[in-house]
């Protein structure tokens, strides 16, 4: 999990990014999506491995 706050970390740092370069707005806000993304695939990842685990726990 100390992988998901890095991940959710950068997010974070983006959208501050995005608040204050009104410039680069849409990138700042591009890259936050795709740390969301990041994020939302790492916590799916760890639900994998948790059922999966368990699944060979109930198997054995």
């Amino acid at each position: 999990m100390k992988r998901l706050i890095e991940i959710r970390s950068q997010e974070f740092l983006c959208r501050e990014r995005a608040a204050r370069d009104s410039e680069r707005r849409m990138f700042w806000l591009a890259q936050a999506q795709e740390w969301e993304q990041r994020a939302l695939d790492e916590i799916a990842y760890h639900f994998r491995e948790c059922n999966l685990a368990q699944a060979e726990l109930n198997a054995a």
